[in-house]
């Protein structure tokens, strides 16, 4: 049945979904237009953080959730205020009465009268025919006192609004480090571009190099295939590069939030490193204050235990008064009655309805209470995996900086050597080899740092601090 709807509905569906991505394309354009990136302009790290939190869909998301918890909070403060509601009614009905007859009233059967209208009382006889039965009035209520239930439910909301708030924050939170991620992986992805055009621009001096000596008869002809393959082979690791920068350009684009409209453009910077000045407990102590996972939980937990005093309330009374005005009448003029007074209800017994519902928000809270504790647990984790792979970047940098500079004293001397014919081809080839390679490692090793160090603002929640 199901599969016989989806056939009966395809083209349907199919313009719809022509719709939304016209609507998604339109969209995009827009935002794009909004920010207004012009084609082929640098971009610089802080710029593309502010795109990402201006225009990407998750943050609109979270706005647009605290945004309804807020006005969720102001739906539970309207229960503080006057309610005033108005009723007009007009019924054309029968009016046998219905003498001393009692029963429950239901909103689907239209009051009674006691006696017939117009006839004696004594008179019982049963008629057909209707006439007009009108009604207005205006009623108003005004809340008292419940000892707890109204104002627990207004503070469960703000706590839903914190939450709310909290978890914008950690919107923005995840979005700041995969912005930088991709960002830091774009500048890595260049640099390995300039290592590759090096390693092309050097093969082909040694080609022409090692061409001139094979033809001159100082240099067997094997020199020049060899140097040709390495040529090849640098060209090939330079279309892989260059895809890389592409694959990582598109990663961010989408990491701002456009993924569908963004232009051509050009990151800024380069990849560098600092020494480790951070200590764990330091680092610790900011992730306890300022991580938005902990707050949601925090505000949770707060949410709960309103819940407990809601439901706490019904063991005492609640109070309300009540004032109105009525015109009913089957003709002109109208009864008019007025009537003002205090409503006090109390629930005696509902099967146990309040323990059950008291029992069940205080295990809520304790079950928010564990989360909050095992979130804890993580952000220990985090901080402290973060912070060590931070640490061990700068070791690895400088190993690759060691690394490096005894590669191209390598290869400075197998250079040196081949051209005063004292080493084959296949030295210098070494050399270039391991050298590339190397100047790749260091490049790999600087981006290493920089996503660690953006790991470990992340997991103490330092990258949201002053932004609102």
């Amino acid at each position: 049945m199901y599969c016989r709807l989806f056939r009966d509905n395809k083209p349907r569906l199919v313009l719809i979904a022509m719709l939304f991505g016209v609507a998604g394309g339109l969209c995009g354009a827009a935002r794009a237009q909004q920010i207004m990136i012009p084609p082929n302009s640098d971009l610089t790290l802080k710029q593309a953080t502010e795109i990402a939190l201006k225009l990407h869909p998750l943050r609109m998301e979270s706005q647009s959730d605290v945004l309804a918890a807020r006005a969720g909070v102001g739906v539970a403060q309207s229960n503080m205020l006057p309610q005033a509601y108005g009723a007009a009614e007009y019924l054309r009905t029968t009016d046998n009465g219905i003498g001393n007859t009692n029963y429950f009233a239901l909103n689907m059967f239209p009051r009674v009268p006691g006696r017939n209208h117009d006839l004696p009382s004594t008179d019982l006889s049963q008629s057909t025919q209707t006439s007009n039965n009108y009604l207005g009035g205006v009623s108003v209520s005004q809340f008292l006192f419940d000892f707890g239930r109204v104002r627990g439910f207004i503070d469960e909301r703000r706590a839903d609004l914190d939450a709310a708030d909290a978890q914008l924050k950690l919107t923005d939170l995840n979005l700041i480090f995969a912005v930088a991620q991709r960002y830091y992986e774009l500048l890595a992805a260049e640099q390995e571009i300039k290592v590759y055009d090096e390693a092309i621009r050097q093969r082909r001096e040694q080609l022409n190099q090692a061409t001139v000596l094979a033809k001159a008869d100082l240099r067997p002809g094997i020199d020049v295939s060899i140097t040709q393959a390495d040529l090849s082979r640098a060209e090939m690791e330079r279309v892989k590069a260059v895809n890389a920068r592409d694959d990582a350009k598109v990663s961010l684009d989408a990491a701002m939030g456009m993924a569908d409209s963004a232009p051509p453009y050009n990151v800024v910077g380069a990849l560098a490193y600092s020494p480790v000045t951070e200590s764990l407990p330091n680092l610790l102590a900011r992730a306890y204050q300022l991580r938005p996972d902990l707050k949601v939980l925090v505000d949770e937990a707060r949410a709960a235990g309103a819940r407990v005093d809601q439901f706490k309330s019904d063991y005492l009374p609640t109070g309300s008064a009540q004032l109105g005005y009525t015109a009913m009448g089957t003709g002109m003029p109208a009864a008019n009655n007025f009537y003002a007074g205090m409503v006090i209800t109390w629930p005696l017994f509902n099967g146990f309805r309040t323990e059950d519902q008291i029992a069940q928000a205080r295990a809520r809270e304790h079950a928010v209470g564990y989360a909050f504790a095992d979130m804890r647990q993580h952000v220990v984790e985090e901080v402290h995996t973060s912070f060590l792979n931070w640490q061990a970047s700068v070791v690895v940098i400088k190993k690759a900086e060691e690394t490096l500079a005894a590669s191209k004293q390598e290869l400075s001397l197998a250079t040196q050597r081949y051209r005063q014919g004292l080493s084959s081809i296949i030295e210098l080839d070494d050399a270039e080899r391991r050298y590339t390679a190397d100047s790749a490692t260091y490049v790999t090793a600087l981006y290493g740092y920089s996503v660690a160090q953006a790991e470990v603002q992340r997991s103490t929640g330092e990258s949201i601090v002053g932004i609102r």
